[in-house]
């Protein structure tokens, strides 16, 4: 029995990316000022991950509806309070800001008593297990580590790529994953979006995602560059139209993977769906119009000097059709 592949896009498709590529990277330069500037003169909505504020434990009777209880905070007047179930599914971990900002014990037990109040109903009444108060120092430490494990990440991308291709892949793989991240970032800067641990983790797999997709067009132009004697800017194209389809059906299945999550995932999942939905659509994006361009132009353009086994350059050369 044969097994036809999937395909969205023809293997066969003659589209010339490369003529638009200065469109291309002036849209893209556009995005990035654009998201770096509302980063930083706007900034980000920190959540209670990263500003600190008061944690209360709570425990039903039965089992607890968590978006009812994030309605119910809300009319109390904690709007954007943080529910997630753990231990069994009648305990429920609240995170929320206090009102009056004070951080005293007596407050953070008024705001524990009134927590419960407001989340208890007459059929299924809270019982107050612990309450606490987290320090917004803890806050910085995790976002520090967040920015440690973005500076590993990013390193270990030059290094892994630029042993496995070559520097200038490297770099440009680096810049093109760098963009993705900072256009998304950008996004939750512009629209007030509150920033959480989960936006965190979304933004690091967005990296992995977006660096999977560059390195496939990589390798199929490193192949191209070795079997094709043909301008490099048609190698380019032919590179980024052979892996057209397959970047179209990894990319697509993803994201409905993503908006599944995002659809059903309950609120406290919300965050990190969206950062992924939006790193897919740009990811995808950035590997196909902004990767190849970047390797045509200044110290990062690419020749077939630069992709041949140094030590046989010219016989190889003379090889080649």
């Amino acid at each position: 029995m044969k097994i036809f592949p999937l395909t969205l896009i023809p293997n066969d498709t003659r589209i010339d990316f490369m003529r638009i590529r200065w469109v291309a990277m002036t849209v893209a330069a556009i995005l990035f000022v654009a998201a770096v500037g509302a980063i930083g003169y706007k900034g980000f909505n920190y959540a209670l991950d990263f500003t600190g504020g008061t944690v209360v434990e709570v425990r039903f009777q039965k089992l607890a509806d968590v978006e009812l209880v994030r309605e119910q905070l809300a009319k109390a007047g904690y709007e954007g309070a943080q529910v997630q179930r753990f231990g069994s599914g009648s305990d429920l971990l609240v995170r929320l800001q206090p009102r009056d900002s004070q951080t005293s014990s007596d407050a953070n037990n008024r705001t524990a008593q009134e927590v419960q109040a407001a989340i208890s109903t007459p059929d299924n009444q809270a019982t107050l297990l612990r309450t606490e108060f987290v320090g917004p120092q803890v806050g910085k430490e995790l976002a520090m580590n967040g920015l440690y494990a973005a500076i590993f990440v990013v390193v270990g991308f030059l290094i892994y790529i630029g042993f496995r291709f070559e520097l200038k892949f490297a770099i440009v793989a680096s810049l093109t994953t760098m963009f993705d991240v900072l256009v998304v970032a950008g996004y939750f800067a512009l629209s007030g979006r509150e920033f959480d641990l989960t936006v965190l983790a979304g933004l690091l797999s967005v990296m992995g995602f977006s660096i999977n997709d560059t390195i496939v067009v990589f390798d199929r132009v490193r192949e191209n560059f070795r079997s094709l004697r043909v301008d490099p800017l048609e190698v380019f194209n032919r590179s980024i139209n052979q892996t057209l389809s397959r970047t179209i059906i990894t990319s697509l299945v993803f994201f409905l993977s993503v908006l599944a999550l995002y659809l059903y995932g309950g609120g406290s999942l919300q965050g990190l769906a969206l950062t992924q939905m939006i790193g897919a659509v740009i990811g995808t994006l950035s590997s196909i119009f902004i990767a190849c361009p970047l390797l045509t132009i200044g110290f990062l353009k690419v020749t077939k000097q630069d992709l041949l086994p140094k030590a046989k350059d010219v016989e190889a050369l003379a090889r080649r059709p």
